[in-house]
């Protein structure tokens, strides 16, 4: 059924990431795909680059790959079928060249549930959703019980 099954995770929000990575695993194993995470790293603005040390995008680009590792490692799945990358760009635009790249099957997307700036303005959920050549499982966070 699936062969390739692409992850994107937010370093940033790893708790948007966590359920859907679940569910990743769980379709993985019953289809014995290979699961791929991708982590999209912002490209940094011009008008900061004369206040970063030189060093700054191979630090940024090591310790995303790192974090990255450490979140596959953490997996409960076969080791040998779980990789990560990371990009620098946009994040639909990244995701979805990576999913091309990886000829992905499936992408598996967490998502906050949506609020009126999601309606708004889009989400890079919804952008990939609309835009990707493969099925897209949109995966959303729980959502806390009411006080």
């Amino acid at each position: 059924m699936f062969k390739t099954i692409l992850v994107p995770v937010d370093l940033a929000e790893p708790e948007v990431s966590s359920p859907a990575l679940k569910r990743a695993v769980a379709l993985g194993a019953i289809t014995d795909a290979n699961i791929v995470l991708v982590y999209v790293r912002s490209i940094l603005p011009v008008t900061f680059m004369e206040y970063v040390p030189p060093s700054f995008d191979e630090e940024q680009q090591s310790d995303a790959e790192k974090k990255l590792a450490e979140i596959a490692a953490a997996l409960t799945f076969p080791k040998e079928r779980v990789s990560s990358v990371v990009r620098m760009g946009s994040v639909y635009n990244e995701v979805l060249a990576e999913a091309a790249k990886q000829k992905a099957d499936l992408i598996v997307i967490g998502s906050h549930h949506p609020g009126m700036a999601t309606y708004l303005l889009g989400s890079n959920a919804s952008t990939i959703v609309r835009h990707a050549d493969c099925s897209v499982l949109v995966v959303r966070e729980p959502e806390a019980p009411a006080a």
